[in-house]
């Protein structure tokens, strides 16, 4: 603790030195927590586990909602098919099919299937299921789009021309639904006016009943269907989120390079302020090392200056990469959202990675100060 007194003490004496590098590895903390928010949110959307057992089946050669038509009569069909527990039409509306920050994605579904297989993994934070019943243009909204549009029950909004009335506002683990408005598919299909009137649909969910099952079941639907004039392309649900989204998976691989080139700035910026600092002190470390300073302790004393500008830099950036995250961004493309996570965790991974720079940042240094003799240090101009 005297220690970390004296090295704030000399922190303090540079105070224009010492607010820019804080500011410096503040933005490049931000931009690297940031861009591991994306990351993660990615690889939530897109992880395959051995649990899985969706199958989404869209329209062959087809990239958007508003291209991908099938009959709704194939319901039947697919659920005769071996290995198949369930088929779930649905008929999908979005504001916008590029990618996009701020996209309304409506969802219609055939009531029963919803409140039997979708509504008992929801938590409904305002409003209620029976509301949404009630009414054939009522919404079920998720929490994340609730709130960027600012959205409250008995609210009405319209968009991707379609006007729904809120009935209620939802909360899900699944990233997908956070951003999503369920409506009926019977008032979806009519208000649509690129997708026709009843019976087409978007796409079918479909269960199966075991993992090993997902590829040879989704070879029978495509086989099934394969010569029709709307023939299908079946994949697992995360394959195709990953497959759909393509475009901003190698937005974040891209932007993965510019998390490291922030951490390679975090550890510059520390690095030459400590060499400046360890440059202007040089007599002072000599007079430490004459009333009894051993080396070690010049080299605590730095490496202990670098941490703290680290961490001081590096928390700020964090804190704000977090609390910037808590308002629920997410990357949507065709209808399919990847949200930017909020996660606590993201402030320990940047107070962690700013610690461990500086002090790598003041390895060097303080190894090389502590073997200056001291006459040559008195003598340093």
């Amino acid at each position: 603790m005297k220690f970390l007194t004296l090295v704030f003490k000399r922190l303090l004496r540079t105070p224009v030195r010492t607010s820019l590098i804080g500011a410096g590895v503040a933005v490049a903390m931000f931009l690297f927590c940031m861009v591991e928010a994306m990351r993660i949110g990615v690889e939530q959307a897109t992880r395959v586990t051995a649990d899985d057992t969706v199958l989404v089946v869209y329209r062959e050669n087809r990239y958007c909602p508003f291209t991908s038509r099938l009959p709704q009569y194939y319901q039947p069909r697919i659920e005769a098919i071996p290995g198949v527990v369930r088929a779930i039409p649905m008929k999908i509306e979005v504001s916008n099919c590029r990618a996009s920050l701020d996209v309304v994605t409506f969802r219609g579904v055939q009531e029963e299937a919803f409140v039997e297989h979708y509504a008992p993994d929801f938590e409904v934070v305002d409003g209620s299921i029976e509301d949404w019943r009630r009414r054939t243009d009522a919404a079920l909204v998720g929490e994340s789009l609730a709130k960027r549009r600012g959205l409250r029950v008995g609210d009405r909004f319209s968009a991707a021309n379609v006007t729904v009335s809120v009935a209620g506002i939802f909360r899900s683990s699944e990233p997908q639904d956070q951003n999503v408005a369920y409506t009926h598919l019977s008032f979806i299909q009519e208000s649509s006016q690129r997708g026709g009137t009843g019976g087409v649909v978007t796409q079918f969910n479909v269960k199966v009943d075991s993992p090993q099952r997902l590829e040879s079941v989704s070879e029978a639907i495509d086989e099934e269907f394969s010569r029709e004039s709307e023939p299908t392309s079946t994949r697992p649900e995360k394959a195709f989120v990953a497959h759909a989204a393509g475009d901003i998976l190698e937005i974040v691989r891209f932007a993965s390079w510019l998390g490291w080139g922030s951490l390679a700035a975090v550890f510059a910026l520390v690095a030459n302020a400590i060499i400046l600092s360890v440059q202007d002190r040089i007599r002072e470390h000599a007079i430490f090392q004459t009333l009894g300073y051993a080396p070690r302790h010049i080299v605590a004393l730095i490496l202990l200056e670098g941490t703290v500008l680290g961490v001081a830099g590096g928390g700020v950036g964090a804190l704000a990469a977090f609390l910037v995250t808590r308002q629920r961004f997410s990357l949507t493309m065709e209808g399919l959202n990847l949200e930017v996570v909020s996660d606590p965790r993201l402030i320990a991974t940047g107070l962690g990675l700013s610690v461990l720079l500086g002090l790598l940042a003041g390895l060097a240094p303080a190894v090389r100060a502590s073997r200056r003799e001291i006459a040559e240090s008195f003598r340093a101009v």
